[in-house]
């Protein structure tokens, strides 16, 4: 089935444009897809799961935060961006949902994060347009849910690097250091305030923005073995957060002779068969087995 990919800029309420990538063919089963990605890493790394479900009949949508990628992310751009991380909930991943629904108005949402896309989800103010979530090795960051030498850069990464670093920049120059796509100075200093609180953004927990008690979405919240950035026990505690939400929590571990997923297999081709069609009958059937 051939894919077509179209280009968009979707308006957010807070008036900045986010570079945006419909995928569709020419069936549609009435169904539509948000990827929200992790931190710092690019729309087009989703491309190929994207088209993967777009050949199936569903209409998917990727997108850059604002700061990252095509989202005026130029160096003069990042040091005068203001957003924090709360924003890219409130406001970016939640226009992302409002322009899928608007443009799709009978179709079921469902939305797929990926890491720190799990995190804001809470603060997306359109939850209530979204049929179902999968949340994909999304995780606490505070520190301490880590173990070994990752627990160590994790401690570093909120204690040292974005503090001292940030500031010399204007933005917290993330490519310099071989890591992701650079980010705005805000966002990553709310994103360390988090990580240093054991009960990390619900340490901030304010009523009138925070809607993880309020979602009761069906949600199925996957973790992975050798995911040094997302161990199981960081994914149960974000899962958690989520307590009025029907949540199907699973653990992968490949089985013998297979490769570890990790923390960016699951949206890496190779893992294919089964994950992105076990993911494929869950949006349908609410199953899934592996």
């Amino acid at each position: 089935m051939e894919v077509a990919a179209k280009e968009l800029e979707i308006q957010t309420e807070k008036g900045h444009q986010l570079s945006a990538v419909k995928f569709f063919s020419e069936i549609s089963i009435n169904q539509t897809i948000v990827i929200s990605s992790a931190t710092g890493v690019l729309q087009k790394y989703y491309f190929k799961f994207a088209r993967y479900f777009a050949a199936k009949g569903f209409t998917v949508y990727t997108f850059d935060y604002y700061g990252i990628g095509k989202s005026a992310n130029s160096t003069s751009a990042l040091i005068n961006n203001k957003t924090t991380l709360k924003n890219w909930g409130q406001n970016d991943q939640a226009a992302v949902v409002a322009f899928a629904k608007e443009a799709n108005t009978d179709a079921s949402l469902t939305l797929i994060t990926h890491s720190v896309g799990g995190q804001l989800l809470g603060f997306n103010s359109n939850h209530n347009l979204i049929d179902k979530v999968l949340l994909v090795a999304s995780q606490t960051g505070y520190w301490k849910q880590f173990k070994g030498l990752h627990q160590i850069k994790m401690l570093l990464f909120w204690y040292v690097f974005i503090p001292f670093i940030t500031p010399i920049f204007g933005y917290f120059p993330a490519k310099k250091m071989g890591l992701f796509e650079n980010l705005p100075k805000q966002m990553v200093y709310e994103w360390a305030s988090w990580g240093k609180q054991k009960n990390y953004m619900m340490y901030f927990y304010n009523k009138s923005e925070y809607f993880f008690d309020v979602l009761k979405i069906p949600m199925l919240a996957l973790s992975f073995s050798k995911d040094e950035f997302a161990p199981k026990n960081a994914v149960d505690w974000l899962a958690n957060q989520y307590k009025n939400a029907p949540i199907n929590r699973i653990h992968h571990s490949p089985k013998k002779g297979e490769k570890h997923v990790g923390h960016f297999g699951f949206f890496k081709s190779s893992f294919k068969d089964p994950l992105w069609e076990q993911t494929h009958q869950w949006i349908l059937t609410n199953t899934f087995e592996l």
